[in-house]
């Protein structure tokens, strides 16, 4: 229940953010505001507060401002219902159609800055707290912007053999081996050589489980003969390269808001990259498909981040994770792909330098079909996740 409620208000911060942005300019340019809807309809609850209708929908993902002749917005004319029904001179002059190409286009990417200031705003808290200071998993060699770099190599335990030695001692999957005989590791290739020096041999090894600050401390012996494909201890290791970022002068502290998040932004750009580079090498999407999640994906992290033991931590991850979903949500809904804010803001501005209205059939159909491409998308990335979540072991 903690995790639905913390997932439900992280992202219904978000979306009100976002659809506040539409909202409030709107209203700036006197443009009518039929509702502000939160949740995707049916409608649960509404009430008519002057001219605009507030609601509340039965899905509670999402939102929208629904403006007068927005979905006629390049067709120069609003469709009504009731044909009886004539829509007053002054309401036609405040129809979204027919303001200026400026107007309509500062309440398009208005929702897109808002989102990307409530990133800006998340990550200034973040780093009070955090005392300037994050670290994040490394896939590759990337260089941050702006910040002060350390990258650490942190051996993780992905599994491990039956009756082994590792699983005697009570080494769990994720472990992370800290140190053996009291030296501190500090790559793949020290771990493996230490081991294999030390075979038959009792030594200490240290570790900590699933991010705790609790370190465990056993003797363990290395195995001279071993099952084939098991190893000395029994276990399969991965080094996960973990890079710690400062923001340490005046100047990195005081724009780190700013930064991270552009930083974040970049860094994933270049990992989806090279994920599609390994994809098509191999020949296997999973490497690209595992990257990408959508709301059952994100409801799992969340779940993740509440396991946490230490309360301060639990709060960065969670402002972490709104941090990115809020910079991400800014960046994609200004891609120029019909049914998104960038792709209204393209016919737009195709109409700003023409100085002709895209036909209305066409821009129609073309959030038409943006919109079912981008629900089936949707359909696909929840498939997946609960696939990978439930079913894959």
């Amino acid at each position: 229940m903690i995790t639905l409620i913390i997932f439900l208000l992280v992202l219904s911060i978000l979306v009100l953010i976002h659809e506040a942005g539409h909202y409030f300019v709107a209203k700036k340019f006197n443009i009518k505001v039929e509702e502000f809807g939160f949740g995707i309809p049916p409608r649960l609850w509404g009430k008519k507060i002057g001219e605009t209708i507030y609601s509340i929908n039965w899905l509670p993902i999402g939102g929208f401002v629904k403006l007068l002749g927005e979905d006629e917005a390049g067709g120069g004319k609003i469709s009504v219902s009731n044909k009886e029904l004539v829509l007053k001179e002054k309401d036609k002059k405040r129809a979204f159609f027919n303001r200026p190409v400026r107007e309509r286009a500062a309440v398009v990417v208005a929702g897109v800055v808002m989102n990307a200031l409530l990133a800006v705003i998340i990550y200034y808290i973040y780093f009070s707290i955090s005392g300037f200071k994050t670290e994040l998993i490394l896939i590759n060699n990337y260089k941050f912007s702006l910040v002060n770099q350390v990258n650490n190599t942190d051996i993780i335990v992905r599994s491990f053999m039956k009756n082994s030695p590792a699983e005697k001692i009570g080494l769990k999957e994720f472990s992370k081996i800290i140190s053996i005989n009291g030296k501190k590791l500090k790559n793949f290739k020290e771990f493996i050589s230490i081991v294999n020096e030390n075979k038959g041999k009792e030594v200490f090894i240290s570790w900590s489980n699933d991010g705790s600050n609790k370190v465990y401390i056993e003797r363990v012996t290395p195995r001279k003969i071993h099952p084939k494909n098991e190893g000395a201890l029994g276990i399969v290791v991965t080094p996960n390269v973990i890079s710690v970022l400062y923001y340490e002068t005046f100047s990195q502290k005081l724009f780190s808001g700013f930064v991270h998040p552009v930083n974040l932004l970049m860094y994933n750009f270049s990992v989806i990259n090279e994920f599609i580079k390994i994809a098509m090498i191999t020949k296997d999407s999973s490497y690209f498909t595992d990257a990408v999640s959508g709301p059952v994906g994100i409801y799992s992290v969340v779940g993740e981040i509440i396991k946490i033991s230490n309360m301060k931590d639990r709060i960065l991850q969670i402002l972490n994770l709104a941090g990115m979903l809020s910079i991400s949500l800014a960046f994609f809904n200004v891609l120029p792909i019909p049914a998104l804010d960038g792709g209204r803001l393209l016919f737009i501005l195709i109409e700003g330098v023409t100085g002709k209205k895209v036909n209305s059939k066409i821009e129609s159909y073309a959030h038409t079909m943006g919109m079912i491409i981008l629900l089936l998308l949707i359909i696909l990335i929840t498939y997946k996740d609960i696939v990978q979540i439930f079913f894959r072991h």
